[in-house]
C-alpha cells in the first residue's frame, strides 16, 4: 500500500528506492536541485568539468553525465580517494596512499605516478591557469612541485615555507597562486619566477578554503576550522572584515561566482549559503541558503492539513520547516535559546544560553497568524518553549510550573506536549507527573490534572477540547474533563506505557507498551478494541492515517508495520538498514514521512493504494519482510520480484469464446460508411478550385490515413503514346491479400489492411472487388468468407456489420446473379441470426438485472 520512490539529500546527494510497500520519494535536509545514480558508499570526493561530475567512494571514481547517468567508471587505486582534480581531457585523483592517477576521462586509461609519504605526501593540487598539461601539488611536509603529467617528469619543487599545505587556489593573475597552511598563513605566490607576492595570517587555525573575486575588487577570502570567514584586500594587503560563525563548524568550500558580487560556501553543518558583497564595509550578507540539520532529526510532525509542510526537531537543537513541494519553501525556525539577546550578542560558539535539543512538539494552525502556534520540550528541561511558525522565530513564552519560577530543579523536566484544535491551550506533562495546562495567547497558566505520581509518558486533547488522556510509567491511563480538571476514568494497563497518540477524528487513542505491544483504545466506550504484538525492540513511534484505518508503527528493530484497525491485521511490513525514529502520516493521505537513527534526512513513502489497486490482504505468519536499502534511486538488477498488484493487464483481441468483441476503433473509421455519398455532397465545394498563376511544387503521396511519398520513377529515354493497360489494371495490397486467402483461409492480413483505411479509402476498395471495377467472383466470394471468419470468431464485430452493409449496398445487383455469392450470403444470414439471438439474451439479463437493483434501491 505503500510504495518507495526517490529522495533527496543535502550533504551530497544520495538516492533510495523500492520496499514491498513503501516508496520513496524525497529526502530532505540532504538536498540538491537533482536526483543521480546512487553510488553503493558514501561519497568522498567531488569535483566536476563543464561536461562530468566526477564522484568516488572508496577507491572507485566514476563519471556522470546529465547529472545523473554513470558514464563512465575508473578502476585503479587501491585506497581511498581523498583528491580530484579535472581539466581539460584528464582527471586526477590522489588516494590516501599518496598514488596519483592520470585518468583519460573518454578511454579510461591512466597513467600511476607513486610518491613516497616521508619525503612527500600530496595534500592539495591544482591546474594553474595556461599551464599545458601541467599540475601543481602541495605536500604535508610543505614543499611544492610542478609536473608534466604527459611527458611524466617533474618540472619544478618549491622549497614550501616548512607548513603544511592545505589547499591550492589559483589567483585572476596568471602564474599567480594562493597557498593555504596549517599554520594559517595564506601565500600569494608567483610560481614562474619562485617568488612570493604576499603573505597573510589568520587567528583562526589551518586555512580549509580561499577563494578570489573576479568582479573587479581585489579581494581574496578564506575559511577557517571554526566557520569563519576573512575578507582580504589585495591592493592595501590587510584584512578588509570577517564575516564570523557564516558556519557553525567548520568551512568545508567556497567560490566567488565569476564576474559578480556573490560567494558559495558550505560547511560540515548541512548549510550551502550564497553570500552577496552590497553593503558598505565590504562585508556579505546572506542573499540565500538551503540548510538542514547538523545532526540527525528526532521528531518529525505535519504542519497543517494541506500536507505540504513537515517540523522536524533535530538534535542539533533547531526546529526546521521542509516542504514536500519545493525546497525554497524550506525554513528554519531557528535554535532555541533562555535569552535571545545574549544569545546574539555571543554568537554560537560562545552560547551558554542554549537550550537543549527538543524531544517533542505538537503544533495547530488555528491562529497561528495571531499568536505562538507551537510548543516544544526540551531534553531533560523544565521549561517547554513556544514557537511562531509565521515569524518562523521561538516566540515569546516559556512555560513552567509557578512553584518553579524562582529556581530551576535538576530532576523534574517536562516529557510530553499537546495542544488543542483551537490552539488556545497547551496541555504539558511533567517527569513528576502533574500536568498543567496553558493560556498559547498569554502564557498565563491555567491549572492542573492530578497529583504527583508516576512520569508523564504522553499527553493527548480530543477535538473538542472535552477530554484529556495521560499515560503514566506506573501504568494507567487516565481521562480527565478538559475544563473542570476532575478525574473522569482510570484504568490500569498490563504493562508501562511508552508513548500513546490520538486521532481526533475517530477517538481511538493508540497505546505503545514496553514490552512492544500495541492496544489502540476507544475512548467514547473506555475498552481495548485492538491489541497488536510482533514487534522485537522498543516502539519508537506511532501514526494513523487520516482516515484512522491504519496505524503505523516503528520500532528499534528496524521494522515498520502497517495494522488495519477494522480487520484487525498486519498488512504491511518492511525493514530498513537504521530504525526509524519517529513517523508522521500526512493529513491528505498521500505520504508517509520517516526519520531514521543517525541519518540527517526525512524521507517520503508515497502511498500506492492512491494511485493503483493493491490488495491489502493480511499478511501470514511467517511472512519475511524485506529490507529497504537507504538511500538509492533504483533497485539492483534481480534484486525486485514483480508484483501482483503491479502488473499492467493487456487486453487479449478475443475476451472469450462466448462474449462478442468490438475493435475499439474510433467511430470515425466506420461509423458513416453507408452515408459518404451524403457527406461528400455537402462537402463539395460551391465554386471549383482556381489553379495558381505558379503551382508550387510537392512531394505525391500515396493515399491513405498514414502518409507515404510515392516513389521516383524510372524516365525512359522513349517516350510512348501507347497507353500501358497493366498500370490501368494495377491490383491494390487489400486485393492481394484477399486473393491469397482464398488458398490459405488466413484473413489477418487484409483485415488488418482495411482497419487501417479511412471511410473513403475503405469503399474505394470494396467498388473494386466487383468485376466492372477490375474485381472478380472470386476476389468478391473471399471478402465474404473475411466477413464469416469475423462472425465466427465474434471479433471486430461492429466492424463486420459497417463493412458488410456497405458491400451489399455497392455490389447488391452482382450478388442476386451470382449462385456462388448468393450461397455465401445465406450462410452469413444464419450466422448473423444466432449471434444476434446471443446478444438479445445478453441484453435482456442485463436489463433485468438492473431493473432489479433500481427497484431495490427505491
Amino acid at each position: 500500500m505503500f510504495k518507495q520512490m526517490k529522495l533527496i539529500e543535502c550533504n551530497l546527494l544520495l538516492c533510495s528506492y523500492f520496499s514491498s510497500s513503501f516508496e520513496i520519494v524525497l529526502q530532505y535536509s540532504r538536498g540538491c536541485s537533482f536526483l543521480c545514480n546512487t553510488l553503493p558508499e558514501d561519497i568522498t570526493c567531488l569535483a566536476a568539468d563543464r561536461m562530468l561530475i566526477f564522484a568516488s567512494y572508496d577507491n572507485i571514481l566514476h563519471a556522470f553525465a546529465r547529472n545523473k547517468e554513470v558514464v563512465h567508471t575508473y578502476e585503479g587505486h587501491k585506497a581511498k580517494i581523498h583528491l580530484l582534480q579535472p581539466f581539460g581531457d584528464h582527471v586526477i585523483s590522489v588516494d590516501v596512499d599518496n598514488v596519483l592517477i592520470v585518468w583519460n576521462i573518454q578511454s579510461e586509461e591512466y597513467l600511476q605516478i607513486d610518491f613516497d609519504k616521508a619525503t612527500f605526501a600530496v595534500s592539495a593540487l591544482l591546474h594553474p591557469s595556461t599551464y599545458l598539461n601541467k599540475i601543481l601539488l602541495g605536500s604535508e611536509q610543505g614543499t611544492l612541485q610542478l609536473w608534466n603529467i604527459r611527458s611524466n617528469k617533474l618540472l619544478h619543487s618549491f622549497p614550501g615555507w616548512g607548513s603544511a599545505v592545505t589547499t591550492l587556489e589559483q589567483a585572476p593573475a596568471v602564474d599567480v597562486i594562493a597557498v593555504g597552511l596549517v599554520s594559517g598563513h595564506i601565500i600569494v605566490h608567483n610560481i614562474k619566477y619562485d617568488e612570493t607576492l604576499m603573505k597573510f595570517q589568520q587567528d583562526w587555525g589551518p586555512i580549509t578554503a580561499i577563494s578570489f573575486r573576479t568582479d573587479g575588487h581585489p579581494v581574496m577570502a578564506a575559511g577557517s576550522p571554526v566557520g569563519h570567514i576573512a575578507l582580504w584586500d589585495l591592493e592595501e594587503k590587510k584584512l578588509m572584515c570577517q564575516m564570523q560563525d557564516a558556519h557553525s563548524t567548520a568551512i568545508a568550500g567556497m567560490t566567488f561566482v565569476p564576474g559578480e558580487p556573490l560567494l558559495i560556501t558550505n560547511g560540515a553543518d548541512n548549510a550551502l549559503r550564497v553570500w552577496i558583497f552590497d553593503g558598505p564595509g565590504g562585508t556579505g550578507r546572506v542573499l540565500r541558503s538551503r540548510m538542514g540539520h547538523s545532526a540527525p532529526p528526532t521528531r518529525i510532525r505535519y504542519h497543517g492539513q494541506d500536507g505540504k509542510q513537515i517540523l522536524s526537531a533535530g538534535q542539533d537543537g533547531t526546529l526546521q520547516s521542509f516542504s514536500t513541494v519545493h525546497e525554497k519553501f524550506n525554513k528554519s525556525l531557528g535554535r532555541g535559546s533562555i535569552n535571545k539577546k545574549k544569545s546574539k550578542k555571543k554568537g554560537l560558539k560562545l552560547d551558554t544560553m542554549a537550550l537543549p535539543p527538543i524531544t517533542s512538539f505538537a503544533s495547530e494552525v488555528a491562529h497561528q497568524s495571531d499568536w505562538d502556534g507551537i510548543v516544544a520540550c526540551h531534553q531533560g528541561y523544565i521549561t517547554c518553549t513556544t514557537w511562531n511558525y509565521q515569524k518562523t522565530s521561538m516566540g515569546a513564552h516559556k512555560l513552567k510550573p509557578e512553584e518553579f519560577s524562582k529556581h530551576k530543579p535538576v530532576d523534574i523536566y517536562a516529557t510530553a506536549v499537546d495542544i488543542t484544535s483551537c490552539g488556545n491551550f497547551c496541555v504539558i506533562g511533567m517527569s513528576t507527573g502533574q500536568v498543567d495546562v496553558y493560556n498559547m495567547q498569554s502564557g498565563i497558566h491555567r491549572g492542573r490534572y492530578g497529583k504527583e505520581t508516576g512520569a508523564i509518558r504522553g499527553v493527548a486533547v480530543d477535538g473538542l477540547n472535552q477530554l484529556v488522556i495521560t499515560a503514566g510509567s506506573e501504568g494507567l491511563i487516565k481521562i480527565w474533563k478538559f475544563k473542570m480538571k476532575d478525574l473522569v476514568y482510570s484504568t490500569e494497563l498490563p504493562s508501562s506505557p511508552s508513548g500513546i497518540l490520538l486521532h481526533r477524528d475517530s477517538g481511538i487513542l493508540g497505546i505503545a507498551f514496553d514490552d512492544f505491544t500495541i492496544s489502540v483504545l476507544d475512548i467514547e466506550t473506555r475498552k481495548i478494541v485492538r491489541t497488536f504484538s510482533g514487534h522485537h525492540g522498543r516502539i519508537n513511534d506511532m501514526t494513523f492515517s487520516p482516515d484512522g484505518r491504519w496505524l503505523i508503527t516503528s520500532s528499534m528493530d528496524c521494522s515498520i508495520k502497517t495494522w488495519d484497525l477494522p480487520s484487525g491485521c498486519l498488512i504491511d511490513c518492511f525493514l530498513v538498514d537504521s530504525a526509524a525514529v519517529s513517523l508522521t502520516m500526512s493529513p491528505t493521505g498521500d505520504f508517509l514521512a520517516s526519520a531514521h537513527v543517525d541519518d540527517l534526512g526525512i524521507y517520503l513513502w508515497s502511498n500506492r493504494s492512491l494511485y493503483s489497486l493493491v490488495s491489502l490482504r493480511p499478511l501470514p505468519a511467517d511472512y519475511e519482510p524485506s529490507l529497504v536499502t537507504l538511500p538509492s534511486t533504483c533497485p539492483m538488477q534481480g534484486d525486485e520480484e514483480p508484483c501482483d498488484e503491479m502488473i499492467e493487464y493487456v487486453s487479449p483481441e478475443q475476451l472469450g469464446e462466448q462474449l462478442v468483441t468490438l475493435s475499439l476503433l474510433p467511430e470515425s473509421r466506420w461509423k458513416n460508411l453507408l452515408n459518404l455519398d451524403i457527406i461528400k455532397k455537402k462537402n463539395k465545394p460551391k465554386e471549383p478550385p482556381k489553379v495558381p498563376k505558379s503551382a508550387p511544387f510537392f512531394i505525391p503521396t500515396l493515399p491513405g490515413l498514414i502518409p507515404r511519398f510515392i516513389p521516383p520513377e524510372e524516365e525512359d529515354d522513349t517516350q510512348s503514346k501507347v497507353v500501358n493497360l497493366g498500370v490501368l489494371a494495377q491490383k491494390s495490397d487489400f486485393y492481394i491479400h484477399l486473393e491469397e486467402a482464398l488458398s490459405t483461409n488466413e484473413y489477418k492480413a487484409p483485415l488488418d489492411l482495411l482497419k487501417s483505411l479511412g471511410p473513403s479509402n475503405i469503399e474505394l476498395e470494396l467498388r473494386g472487388l466487383a468485376p466492372e471495377g477490375g474485381g472478380s467472383v472470386e476476389v468478391m466470394l473471399s471478402f465474404l468468407r473475411m466477413i464469416g471468419v469475423m462472425l465466427n470468431k465474434k471479433y471486430n464485430f461492429e466492424l463486420a456489420q459497417a463493412y458488410l452493409a456497405l458491400f451489399l449496398k455497392l455490389h447488391i445487383k452482382i450478388l442476386s446473379l451470382e449462385p456462388k455469392l448468393l450461397e455465401e450470403l445465406s450462410k452469413l444470414s444464419v450466422q448473423l441470426e444466432e449471434t444476434w439471438i446471443h446478444l438479445r439474451a445478453l441484453f435482456n439479463q442485463s436489463l433485468c438485472v438492473l431493473t432489479y437493483m433500481k427497484s431495490a434501491l427505491l
